[in-house]
């Protein structure tokens, strides 16, 4: 089989569909299937808008908090604390043993270790001047 490499930055969606069913397809046969499924966790304000926020998923018993906003007028208020709470209590329910969570700002590092998670590994460098910490907690 004779193959091309092509590099993009503007992949097409069936490209990328194609990439995770096809990853999906191998993982799944290789360790059991994932139970991959979506957790979002929002704080709205009166009028409905989004003001804090996490998103992830669950697979193979682990939650992973992909992403992790608080708007700065409610930073300090424990809301990145409670929406953790709510996510780890929603993965525990969907079955998971544990959680993870990385991050290259130093004081959401504090945020996490004061909720319990402890590192488990650092790349240093991530960006430039800062590492990015991978942190950890058993459910």
């Amino acid at each position: 089989m004779k193959t091309t490499l092509e590099i993009t930055a503007e992949p097409s969606p069936q490209d990328l569909a194609f990439l995770s069913g096809s990853l999906t397809a191998f993982n799944d046969g290789d360790v059991g299937a994932s139970g991959r499924k979506p957790l979002a966790v929002f704080a709205r304000d009166e009028h409905g808008g989004i003001v804090a926020g996490i998103s992830g998923y669950t697979a193979w018993g682990w939650l992973y908090v992909q992403w992790l906003w608080v708007d700065e007028k409610l930073r300090g208020r424990r809301m990145a604390a409670d929406m953790l709470d709510a996510a780890e209590e929603e993965a525990i329910v969907r079955g998971c043993h544990g959680a993870w969570i990385d991050t290259f700002n130093p004081i959401a590092e504090k945020v996490y270790r004061r909720q319990g998670y402890k590192p488990f590994g650092k790349l240093p460098d991530f960006p430039v001047g800062r590492s990015r910490i991978f942190l950890q907690k058993k459910l």
